[in-house]
């Protein structure tokens, strides 16, 4: 019998259900974890108001055919004396982890954790969090742990905004302006279609669109390989352009493969 896990922070969306759909085609039994790990955010970050939507989470998941809904407290993960951590090194020194030190750390520790627990073959992650898959992927091929790691598609709002929980805090004004990130890669990969290959172009064009938005702030729009998350001088082979914007207190991720 092959066992999924689905790690999730719960205020599931639809982006988080299509990753259940995919658990559920490939696994017999699909166990979905609803976490919100305090080891992942950094001084600031919104660990505290992080969007609690439980008992709709619950019966988006019981609609969906989830068989087991793992619901842990912070005391069951980290019991009294819990002293370790995992260290990806390299694939965590780019784009997020370069802002959020010791993010990586606490993803990989909770979801190597996660694993020990549930002895899932296979784990579903989003392309979303593009720097996370790859994190996961070379832990859990580096440590043994006999888990396959598989990956969702990115699903995007009517508009193209990609599927998030921190969409909630957006105010409406800055949830009209949001989609330029996504105008702002289908940019690049129109620029790519048309034979552009020099990175300084594509990012700057990239960047102007996204700054058209007067709310928006960029805080890294790069363009790196997609296995080693380090930045690529010349688009030679298919790159991971990816960013990280702000819009007011809210911070928003995106990407796209571009495939010269």
């Amino acid at each position: 019998m092959r066992i999924g896990l689905v790690p999730t922070m719960g205020a599931l969306h639809e982006g988080h259900l299509s990753l259940v759909s995919l658990a559920l085609g490939e696994a017999d039994r699909v166990v979905v974890s609803i976490f919100v790990n305090p080891s992942q955010f950094g001084p600031g970050e919104d660990l505290a108001s992080y969007p609690d939507t439980f008992d709709e989470d619950l019966m988006k998941l019981k609609e969906a055919g989830v068989h087991c809904v793992f619901f842990p407290s912070v005391d069951e993960i980290y019991p009294n004396g819990f002293s370790t951590s995992v260290n990806v090194s390299g694939l965590t020194e780019t784009l997020c982890g370069k802002y959020r030190q010791g993010h990586f750390n606490g993803v990989s520790t909770v979801c190597a954790v996660l694993f020990g627990i549930a002895q899932p073959d296979i784990a579903v992650f989003g392309r979303k969090d593009a720097q996370q898959l790859a994190v996961i992927r070379r832990m859990a091929a580096d440590l043994g742990l006999g888990v396959e790691i598989h990956a969702g598609e990115i699903i995007r709002e009517s508009d193209g905004l990609a599927m998030s929980s921190r969409n909630l805090y957006l105010s409406p004004g800055e949830r009209a302006q949001a989609s330029v990130i996504f105008r702002g890669l289908s940019k690049a990969a129109e620029l790519v279609l048309k034979g552009e290959r020099v990175v300084e172009r594509i990012c700057y064009s990239v960047r102007e669109i996204i700054e058209e938005a007067p709310l928006a702030a960029v805080q890294y729009l790069e363009l790196v390989d997609p296995n080693t998350m380090k930045p690529v001088t010349k688009l030679t082979t298919p790159a991971l352009l990816a960013v990280a914007v702000y819009f007011g207190h809210t911070r928003l991720i995106d990407n796209v493969i571009l495939k010269p």
